[in-house]
């Protein structure tokens, strides 16, 4: 019996990545990183610029309609709304045909490799969403459509912190972040799809059929001709727009149609290509460009402490710090002992600790979720704008601390093993 155990293989968690994943997580780390500065300093010029002595024009630069006479089909938008409903549907175009490569050559295509991530993503949710309802509870008028605020994940904020902080970490632990990341953005999307969906329109989003099967039809031919894909994709986010579902989840239905192979079944394919393209735009352009218009609530004549004496802050706040650690750490830690399963050699829980406190960085699609639950001209809107911030930073600042301490045993670990 002992020589069976024995000879019975260890289930470790956070196993090495394969070399080929590992590239193509390199690549997806440096954008990024990259785009998570980039949305670092539109957040704090949008900040600077809504409290300084010009904070009107930040007011008007954000009411600005610079197509009046688009109207007559629904896109008479301020430029607030052309960030979080046009350009942020190129960065969900990007995460469907990240989720879309994830699901056929990454990690999510092996269950017994996608169990993990995809459960301590769907608990990362649901944790804070309970939080955030048992805080809120108290709260006046319908505090609990913001439920999913908290439960986001801000991937790019996220990896640039890692990034910095995290040098000497394994990278078995980015992959993991990444793999959950996207499972976030996935349950995010359907969140946004079901939950924050107003006067439903069938016939417009029936119409998008036409311009997406057309779309994909192409991408599938290999046809990479941006004269005609460009115009089907925008003729679809106008349409979806239309119907009353939030016109970045085009983005997403776009992504999808993408191959991942090439004809011959290798790799790279014409997702991994078009990812390639389009991700330094979605980092570098759209989501910064979001941050801008998003991020700038106005601190002045009382702005924090009417902030929190809503309900609704602390809620964001505890769901982002204390949910997303429970949810995440604390799944991750009962499947191990559920499943009888070991970490890596390399890794300690302190190393999860500080990834789950990672997460609780939920700024774009948080800030994106909030305008979605509550009147984004109102008071609690601004309020929320608040609690997403303080609440990232202090999630950031939290795993800052521990990754840091973790990196420094990770790299005093590797100095000590004998060479050769």
């Amino acid at each position: 019996m002992a020589a069976d155990r024995e000879r019975t293989p260890v289930r470790r968690l956070f196993a090495p990545t394969p070399n080929a994943e590992a590239r193509t997580l390199a690549d997806i780390l440096r954008t990024e990183t990259v785009g998570g500065v980039l949305v670092l300093v539109a957040a704090v010029a949008a900040l600077i610029w809504a409290n300084s002595p010009w904070g009107d024009s930040y007011s008007a630069a954000s009411e600005y309609v610079p197509w009046p006479g688009g109207a007559a089909i629904g896109l008479d938008l301020n430029l607030a709304h052309w960030a979080s409903d046009g350009l942020l549907a190129i960065f969900f175009y990007v995460v469907g045909l990240e989720l879309k490569r994830e699901f056929v050559s990454g990690d999510l295509r092996n269950p017994r490799r996608a169990v993990l991530p995809v459960v301590a993503a769907i608990c990362g949710m649901v944790v804070p969403a309970l939080v955030y309802l048992l805080i809120a509870a108290s709260a006046s008028g319908p505090a609990a459509q913001g439920w999913a605020i908290p439960t986001a994940t801000d991937i790019a904020f996220a990896l640039a912190v890692l990034a910095i902080i995290g040098k000497h970490l394994p990278s078995s632990l980015r992959a993991f972040l990444l793999t959950l990341a996207v499972v976030d953005d996935l349950l995010a999307i359907t969140v946004i799809a079901v939950f924050y969906t107003d006067d439903f329109h069938a016939v417009p989003l029936l119409g998008a059929l036409l311009p997406l099967i057309a779309f994909g039809a192409l991408v599938q031919l290999r046809k990479s001709w941006w004269w005609a894909l460009l115009p089907l994709g925008f003729l679809t986010w106008i349409l979806v727009h239309e119907s009353g579902v939030h016109a970045t989840i085009a983005g997403v239905l776009l992504g999808f149609t993408v191959p991942v192979l090439r004809r011959d079944g290798g790799q790279p394919g014409p997702a991994e290509h078009m990812e390639h393209s389009w991700r330094p735009v979605s980092a570098g352009v759209a989501v910064p460009v979001f941050a801008l218009f998003a991020a700038g609530v106005s601190l002045r004549d009382g702005g924090i402490s009417a902030a929190f004496s809503d309900p609704v802050v602390p809620a964001v706040m505890a769901g982002l710090v204390l949910g997303k650690l429970a949810g995440i750490f604390g799944s991750t830690f009962l499947l191990a002992k559920f499943t009888r399963a070991q970490l890596d050699s390399d890794l300690s829980w302190w190393d999860l600790v500080g990834v789950a406190l990672l997460a609780g960085i939920g700024f774009t699609v948080s800030l994106l979720i909030g305008e979605l639950a509550f009147d984004a001209a109102g008071a609690r809107a601004e309020h929320v704008k608040v609690a997403v911030l303080m609440g990232s930073v202090l999630a950031a600042l939290f795993a800052s601390l521990v990754l840091a301490l973790r990196s420094r045993a990770h790299r005093r670990a590797r100095s000590e093993q004998p060479e050769g």
